[in-house]
């Protein structure tokens, strides 16, 4: 057995599942998760629990409550996410760009030049965005990377519904996309109609 919480980064978002350790939570607390960037605050949305073992090895343990710094640093950083993905919509369109920005994420270091904005964007081929780093860098004063996403990845990060009526999978606890193949259709009998076996991202639904 082992004792689990799971939290959220976004509403409605991808669950991300840790270890509560000695401490207890409630739903809707604010608690810090360990990330590469260091800690960052995320909503409680499943309160700890006794589960089995399987698949809940080994997790990262929660670092405890949010404190009104991490909470004021989070609101201020949502802000600055939010400012990012106007400023490059508004010079993507300037620059007449097939892209469509999904989603930027601001990445503290805790240098003020040394500040980094991962912007996500879909495109149907590949695009020279040279010139338009150079114009995201100027307007937001850091360093700015740009990162492409396929159909599915872009789901991913949007989410939404499915046709279950419930929150996508891979929005919610899916951790890597299975290869999904019509023969898989086939074989449960189920009828080749795009709008029946089609998920949100246009491809195939990974349930099948």
């Amino acid at each position: 057995m082992a004792r689990v919480m799971a939290v959220s980064f976004e509403r409605y978002g991808r669950l991300y599942y840790l270890d509560p350790g000695e401490q207890d939570y409630s739903v809707g607390d604010r608690v810090l998760v360990p990330t590469d960037s260091g800690p960052e605050v995320a909503e409680c949305v499943w309160a700890p629990e006794w589960v089995e073992e399987d698949g809940f090895s080994e997790l990262p343990v929660c670092a405890g409550l949010a404190g009104p710094e991490q909470l004021e640093r989070d609101a201020a950083n949502r802000r600055r996410r939010a400012e990012a993905k106007l400023a490059a919509k508004k010079l993507i369109k300037r620059n007449q760009l097939p892209m469509k920005v999904v989603a930027v994420d601001f990445v503290d270091s805790g240098i003020d030049f040394d500040q980094l904005v991962v912007i996500y964007f879909t495109a149907p081929h590949r695009v020279d965005f040279r010139s338009l780093v150079r114009d995201l860098s100027a307007t937001l004063h850091g360093r700015v990377e740009l990162r492409q996403l396929s159909a599915r990845d872009e789901a991913r990060l949007t989410g939404g519904l499915g046709s279950c009526g419930r929150e996508l999978c891979c929005s919610t606890f899916l951790v890597d996309f299975e290869p999904v193949s019509v023969r898989m259709v086939k074989d449960q009998d189920l009828p080749l109609n795009p709008l029946r076996i089609s998920g949100a991202c246009g491809r195939l639904m990974c349930c099948l």
